[in-house]
């Protein structure tokens, strides 16, 4: 008793294609012949596919079983196969741990749940700051971020002067904006000292520091980044 192509794909549960894409790819050997040409597949084909898709429903690639040949119990491949599914499903769980929080605090996609707490109301340019901050800066300085994000304090009138401060403000605007900013600035340096680090930089020191100046020029307004840099003068000149 003999079966064809689409008798032994009906028997095992699949198709065809299937059952020829296993020849391709060196799973199943090629049946004995008929003096028509028509391939006649027996019992140990009918195994050999069956043990083929339970293996395949377990998760192991087609590659693997490929490697395994007729091995019944092969120990090694499914102890692997564990660790694969346990580190799979690790990661499952703190992605929905991540998206709860993100619908609990109807916080945007774009960036971590810890770096977008309800509590802080950034902008569009902050928010946008911020995802590149989380992508080149480091764990000290990543770690002091998140405590500022975090922290309940009001916001300084300054800065929010700041975040409506037009691109054609005047010079004595951007000047006066500066003085009243920088008290507010020096004490979160002072408070956070690792946000000015970049030594840990994950794509380095100078990358980020480039990618940071880069962002600020392209995400504020030419008044906001006169008076940031206006700020930094008279911050490091009371340091100095």
């Amino acid at each position: 008793m003999s079966w064809s192509t689409r008798e032994l794909a009906e028997l095992a549960g699949t198709s065809v294609r299937t059952i020829r894409h296993y020849h391709d790819v060196g799973l199943l050997e090629q049946p004995e012949r008929s003096s028509n040409g028509y391939k006649h597949y027996g019992v140990s084909h009918l195994l050999r596919v069956l043990r083929i898709k339970r293996l395949s429903d377990l998760g192991l690639p087609l590659s693997r079983i490929a490697e395994m040949g007729d091995d019944e119990y092969p120990h090694e491949s499914l102890y692997a196969l564990d660790a694969e599914l346990a580190a799979t499903i690790e990661r499952l769980q703190r992605i929905r741990m991540e998206l709860a929080l993100i619908l609990r605090q109807g916080s945007p996609t774009d960036l971590p749940p810890d770096l977008s707490p309800p509590a802080t109301k950034l902008t569009e340019a902050d928010r946008a700051y911020t995802v590149i901050m989380n992508r080149v800066l480091g764990p000290t300085a990543l770690d002091s971020l998140r405590e500022m994000l975090t922290a309940i304090t009001p916001d300084d009138p300054a800065m929010t002067e700041f975040d409506n401060l037009p691109a054609d403000a005047d010079e004595q605007t951007r000047a006066d904006l500066a003085e009243r900013a920088a008290p507010y600035v020096r004490n979160l340096h002072a408070t956070y000292p690792g946000l000015r680090s970049i030594a840990d930089s994950p794509v380095g020191p100078e990358r980020a520091a480039q990618a940071l100046g880069l962002a600020l020029r392209d995400l504020y307004n030419e008044a906001q980044v006169d008076v940031l840099l206006r700020v930094s003068q008279l911050i490091g000149a009371v340091q100095d």
